[in-house]
C-alpha cells in the first residue's frame, strides 16, 4: 500500500467548475462530485428535500493525490472559500495503485 492523501471539500454548487479548475490546474488526476444530501453546522440542520436556502446546492468533491499536489490545490482553494459557503479537509490514506493518483 502506498501514502496519498484525500481532499474533500463541501461547497455551493455554483463555485464547483471553479473548484474542478483549481484540482486539475494543481495536476490532480481525478475527482468524484456527489450531492451533499442533508447535514448540521453553525447550529442549523437542514436537507437537500426541505430547504429552501442555497445549502440545498450543496456537492461534494473528493480527489486524492500526492501530497505536492494537494497542497498546490489547497492554495487556491482557500481564497475559494473565503468567497463561498464551503467546508475542507484532507486526510492521509494508503491506496493500492500509486500510479492512478
Amino acid at each position: 500500500m502506498h501514502t496519498r492523501y484525500r481532499l474533500e471539500l463541501i461547497i455551493e454548487r455554483m463555485a464547483l467548475q471553479r473548484a474542478c479548475n483549481v484540482l486539475e490546474a494543481a495536476g490532480l488526476t481525478g475527482y468524484t462530485v456527489l450531492p451533499a444530501i442533508a447535514g448540521f453546522g453553525g447550529g442549523n440542520h437542514w436537507n437537500r428535500d426541505s430547504d429552501l436556502s442555497a445549502s440545498g446546492n450543496m456537492l461534494l468533491i473528493i480527489s486524492i493525490g500526492t501530497e505536492a499536489r494537494i497542497n498546490a490545490a489547497l492554495e487556491h482553494l482557500e481564497s475559494l472559500l473565503g468567497s463561498h459557503i464551503g467546508v475542507l479537509n484532507v486526510s492521509e490514506v494508503k491506496v493500492m495503485r500509486p500510479d492512478r493518483f
